[in-house]
């Protein structure tokens, strides 16, 4: 639950915190009129924003972002290794980039690279204990806040009602017909 940190509330209280005890769940409904969204472009814009929004923080909240440092002979080695190891692929793909750090003396050391990708979080201790086992260190771990990919189905779903082609709506100054704007 989180509510109280130490518990001291609950035992002033005389209460007790229970498995599973979820007083109510709620959900959120976005509610808009047909023919203001038809006739004011800047209002179906508007809506086209939070649907982004509210798509890219619902899927993000299911991963984490994980970068590992990795030894390998170049970027497209390290990403081959990651991408034959069940879960460490990411979402399309691992992104792989140069470490630069100083060995012994000034010699920058070679072969070093670090990784990121995103993991579900109910596969991340899996991921990260795969990670170390490739020679994976200093592995840091974030939380994702949105994860924008093209267009939400929620918001193909709203044209297809409104009866618009993706192709003849203009958001943002230029046609998304590709389904991206």
């Amino acid at each position: 639950m989180g509510v109280v940190s130490t518990g001291v509330t609950l035992r002033e209280n005389n209460l007790r915190e229970i498995e599973g005890g979820n007083i109510m769940e709620s959900q959120g409904i976005l509610v808009a009129n047909r023919k203001s969204l038809l006739e004011r472009p800047q209002l179906l814009e508007i809506v086209h924003e939070l649907i982004e929004r509210f798509d890219g923080h619902l899927k993000a909240e299911q991963f984490y972002s994980v970068i590992a440092n990795m030894r390998g002979e170049s970027p497209e080695a390290v990403a081959d290794t990651l991408l034959q190891a069940p879960g460490l692929q990411g979402l399309q793909g691992p992104t792989v980039a140069n470490v630069y750090n100083r060995g012994a003396g000034d010699k920058a050391e070679h072969h070093f690279y670090a990784a990121t990708i995103c993991v579900r979080k109910k596969q991340l201790y899996g991921a990260v204990k795969a990670l170390q086992k490739l020679g994976g260190s200093g592995v840091l771990v974030q939380p994702m806040t949105y994860i924008f990919d093209e267009e939400p189905e929620r918001w193909g779903q709203l044209l297809a009602k409104l009866g618009l082609d993706p192709a003849d709506v203009n958001i943002g100054g230029s046609s998304n017909g590709n389904g991206k704007h």
